[in-house]
């Protein structure tokens, strides 16, 4: 059993568990395909498509985030039968500025700082999480492009390993994501919290969470903080 009390560092994976992006990013998605001449596209059918693409990326050698969501455009396009340009995905990159903090982000952050080290940790690159409107700043920030890897290849967790100096029964990490999340953090020996805000099924193909909450302010009751 992971002893919560020996816990000094909670690290939190950014979008989809702080900030609010497929609802922050829809209407990119929207002017992407009025773009391309397909609005008849369920935009968020091609938005989950295209993010599967991106994960599948981030198991191949290293290369920036923006990079390859340019290629997931193009190859979502192709599986749509859409004659897109994948250099309109800038139009998602313009949004970062926009994304909202989920509701529960702010004050929960705010009290576990109190007794907590904070890291994010994101398959980003850093210009884009610069321009992610978090509200704070964090004691630790690993991102891809500081691990030159992405987190279903551990890369990324091992950044955050070796940057805090901790050993994994110090960290509680808290994701959304059970293909980048648990996938790469769970075989490293991490306890993790999966935040499934969205309530969607666990799949049976990757490691269990230690927890499971529906939002991050239950992780401050966890922690009683």
């Amino acid at each position: 059993m992971f002893d919560l009390s020996q816990v000094k560092l909670v690290s939190f994976d950014v979008f989809g568990t702080l900030i609010s992006v497929r609802e922050g990013s829809y209407g990119a998605f929207a002017e992407i395909l009025r773009r391309a001449n397909a609005p008849q596209v369920d935009v968020k059918a091609f938005w989950e498509h295209w993010e599967e693409a991106n994960i599948a990326a981030y198991w191949q050698p290293y290369r920036p985030y923006k990079d390859i969501c340019r290629d997931s455009l193009a190859a979502t396009f192709r599986h749509y039968g859409v004659q897109g340009d994948p250099a309109s995905i800038q139009l998602y990159f313009d949004a970062f500025d926009r994304f909202p903090l989920y509701p529960d982000v702010t004050e929960t952050l705010t009290a576990l700082a109190t007794r907590y080290r904070l890291a994010v940790v994101s398959n980003i690159d850093d210009d884009l999480l610069a321009r992610t409107p978090l509200g704070r700043d964090f004691d630790l920030v690993c991102t891809a492009e500081r691990a030159r890897g992405y987190k279903p290849t551990g890369i990324l967790f091992k950044h955050l390993l070796k940057g805090s100096g901790l050993h994994t029964d110090a960290i509680l990490h808290c994701g959304q994501s059970q293909f980048t999340d648990l996938v790469g953090g769970k075989p490293l020996g991490l306890t993790i919290a999966w935040i499934n805000r969205r309530g969607i099924a666990l799949s049976p193909d990757v490691p269990k969470p230690d927890y499971v909450f529906p939002d991050i302010a239950s992780v401050r009751g966890l922690l009683g903080a």
